[in-house]
């Protein structure tokens, strides 16, 4: 299984990004999967999720502001982001779960090299 991100880049307060994870080997029909970020001396955090059955889950930071979303027939997963602000520089993973109890538990097996989002004020 491979996960590739790309999309990240520096941009003004008030900008807008939409982060790719193209996904190889695993069927997004059969895969939980999400987008994390962590910056600098933080922890990893979980910023959104979206199921097999499409339905998706976002951190407090990300409603109304990201959204994720998949394609199906290029197996692509997106985070489209919206309002950025310079807290939401971080290094932005995607990551995938074989089984749901991982996705629930974010114990995610499948992960990313990363994508740097870097918010300028």
């Amino acid at each position: 299984v491979r996960l590739v991100e790309s999309g990240g880049d520096s941009v003004q307060a008030g900008g807008s990004l939409r982060l790719s994870c193209v996904v190889s080997g695993v069927s997004l029909s059969s895969t939980c999967m999400a987008w994390f970020r962590q910056a600098p001396g933080m922890e990893r955090e979980r910023v959104a999720r979206i199921e097999r059955d499409d339905r998706t889950l976002y951190a407090d930071f990300a409603k109304g502001r990201f959204t994720i979303s998949k394609d199906h027939a290029k197996n692509t997963v997106y985070l489209e982001m919206n309002s950025l602000e310079p807290d939401d520089t971080a290094m932005y993973y995607c990551a995938g779960a074989s089984e749901f109890r991982r996705c629930v538990s974010r114990t995610y097996n499948y992960w990313g090299q990363g994508t740097q989002v870097t918010v300028s004020s």
